[in-house]
């Protein structure tokens, strides 16, 4: 078999999974249909649809889209039988039903951002960051019944340098994600359906990836400033860092926390209490468990984002 005649369907939704889209597309691979989720309204009276990313890449190359509301709809079941897909790819979409990934003959393997079975879940990206982890990666699976847990067929790593945010890990795996998403389909294609994979182990110390939530993005500083340190940075710039910070004046406020400076020891006057800001100049600090951690970029709320010198300006001590 050839690439070109390998039909395979591709399910996916965000930026994310455009990289691996493109990379089929570009690569001459047959991809006859792209399933994504439905348009999302937007806007102050959701009255604007927003189509997702995946779609209008498809679109642009003439690729048809389906957009089911519901995976287990007839309608769109009969639609997917239709394109007699032999493989699905997914990456970054919902949860798939048997009826759906059982379909194509080679099956349905999904690209996941991260060294499986660490980090499963919705936001496998973050919560490597969030956790100060040094590496993580990409990994290639089958489906099965439970969620990110199929049988693995591949893994490539990417090292996280401890000033890295979200966008820079997002963009590296998105690219990784790519490359291991043809090496897969072309040892499937080479072994016409075959290939070697292992299960999960299920053992040791494992970290979930759940959904983020306003209430899982809020600061505790009561943590040491390297934890608050690697959760700023997990969590920008989306959807942010957010806690109640206390001002020198003793009114407190809410705000949004972007980027924080690497950790340094640093002398504070006594009796500073965890979550109370620090002016120092044009420099901002704020107390955190084991001492002091620098301010670079923020937003209160109401305001648009700042840096902490444009902030420090107008706080009175």
């Amino acid at each position: 078999m050839v690439k070109s005649d390998l039909r395979i369907v591709f399910m996916g939704t965000p930026e994310f999974a455009v990289g691996t889209l493109r990379a089929l597309v570009e690569g001459g691979y047959n991809v006859v249909a792209v399933v994504t989720q439905p348009d999302k309204p937007v806007g102050r009276h959701a009255s604007v649809l927003h189509a997702p990313a995946v779609k209008v890449y498809a679109q642009e190359h003439g690729i048809p889209v389906l957009q089911p509301e519901k995976m287990k709809d007839e309608a769109f079941l009969e639609q997917l039988r239709a394109y007699n897909a032999d493989l699905q790819v997914v990456v970054a979409f919902r949860m798939l039903p048997e009826v759906v990934w059982a379909m194509p003959r080679f099956g349905t393997f999904n690209v996941h951002a991260a060294l499986l079975p660490q980090y499963r879940g919705a936001a496998p990206i973050n919560w490597a960051i969030i956790n100060g982890e040094t590496q993580t990666g990409v990994t290639t699976f089958f489906l099965d019944h439970d969620i990110d847990t199929g049988r693995i067929i591949m893994q490539k790593s990417f090292d996280i340098p401890d000033d890295a945010d979200v966008e820079y890990v997002y963009d590296g795996l998105m690219a990784l994600g790519a490359q291991i998403a043809i090496e897969t389909v072309d040892a499937l294609i080479d072994g016409n359906g075959t290939i070697e994979s292992k299960p999960q182990a299920d053992t040791g110390n494992l970290h979930d990836a759940p959904k983020l939530t306003k209430s899982n993005c809020k600061i505790n500083w009561a943590w040491d400033a390297k934890q608050v340190y690697d959760f700023i940075r997990g969590l920008s710039p989306i959807p942010g860092a957010w806690g109640e910070v206390t001002l020198p004046d003793g009114t407190t406020m809410e705000m949004k926390i972007y980027k924080a400076g690497k950790c340094e020891k640093k002398e504070v006057p006594d009796g500073v209490s965890e979550g109370t800001l620090i002016k120092e100049k044009k420099h901002i600090y704020i107390m955190c468990n084991d001492g002091p951690l620098e301010l670079l970029k923020l937003q209160p709320v109401g305001k648009p984002k700042m840096d902490a010198a444009a902030f420090a300006n107008g706080l009175r001590v």
